[in-house]
């Protein structure tokens, strides 16, 4: 295979990369309403402390640290942590449903694909770009018809949330693919830190003591997902994606997040879904189809160039 045709193919997912893309989705779908049920057993910030504490421990006693250095496993864990998931969890606790949290969060699709073109110099074609815009519509048209779903508050957590998601992807996006799960283990000692001092500041010990004390089964059940489905499957696959193939081609498909969010939210937690919602996400499935058609027929100057 000649080089030309190397880089070519690394511009589309295989069916296995793109279905593995999909289960991921639909994982991190899905867990949002898993995490509305850890919420209603530990305060935010302690409830994502826990996650970490068991992403790392003990899986750190058998897994070596990648060999990355440390300002990337830090900056990682620090975004991931107390950027990414303190923030999300803290907007899930009255601030806005976990069918909107779902979509909202992918501002992240637009703001890693931003990022790619700002620092790594890709460049996106005409039908790329009108797909993103199409999502962009997708998700303000949620955004504004939200009404009692979100506040402002609520919005702006999880746009900062999907913000620090869109900086670890582009932190990890150059690491081996061979050391993803190694990656995200590592990286996660660093999330502890800020998670532990805005738990002990802003919900204080005696909370942290007695939710600790009190939980359910339900919401220890949901702190174990949290840590072995969501992050150590979840983001070690997609890390290892993003290490393989060019970021706009890899993210559009958590596009399918606030597919697979709304409709569990909406089965198992009775969360409305009036036409402007699923008008939402038409213009969503929309836009990554577009994105897919714009992979496979890169030769027809639709796609990715880098």
């Amino acid at each position: 295979m000649t080089a030309s045709s190397l880089q070519h193919a690394k511009l589309e997912l295989p069916l296995s990369h793109l279905l593995l893309a999909v289960g991921i989705a639909g994982v991190w779908g899905t867990n949002f309403v898993v995490i509305k049920a850890g919420l209603d057993g530990f305060p935010p910030f302690l409830f994502a402390f826990l996650r970490f504490v068991l992403v790392f421990f003990p899986a750190a006693l058998v897994l070596p640290r990648p060999k990355v250095p440390w300002s990337k496993l830090a900056a990682y864990g620090m975004l991931t942590g107390g950027g990414q998931f303190g923030l999300l969890y803290l907007a899930m606790r009255g601030h806005i449903t976990p069918g909107l949290a779902s979509l909202i969060l992918m501002s992240q699709v637009f703001f890693t694909i931003g990022l790619s073109v700002w620092l790594a110099g890709e460049r996106l074609s005409v039908l790329r770009w009108f797909a993103v815009g199409l999502a962009a519509v997708g998700l303000l048209t949620i955004a504004i018809c939200g009404g009692g779903d979100a506040t402002p508050i609520g919005l702006c957590l999880v746009l900062l949330a999907g913000l620090s998601w869109a900086c670890s992807n582009m932190i990890v996006k150059g690491a081996p693919p061979s050391y993803m799960l190694n990656y995200i283990v590592w990286a996660s000692i660093f999330a502890l830190p800020p998670l532990l001092f805005l738990s002990f500041v802003f919900e204080g010990p005696g909370t942290a003591i007695h939710a600790l004390g009190s939980a359910t089964p339900t919401a220890w059940a949901a702190v174990l997902w949290q840590s072995f489905g969501n992050t150590l499957f979840g983001f070690a696959a997609w890390g290892w994606l993003l290490s393989r193939y060019p970021a706009a081609t890899v993210t559009p498909t958590a596009l399918l997040v606030p597919i697979f969010g709304m409709s569990a939210s909406s089965l198992l937690l009775g969360e409305s879904l009036p036409p402007w919602k699923a008008a939402g996400a038409a213009l969503i499935i929309a836009a990554l189809c577009l994105n897919v058609i714009a992979a496979r027929f890169r030769g027809f100057r639709f796609g990715l160039i880098k």
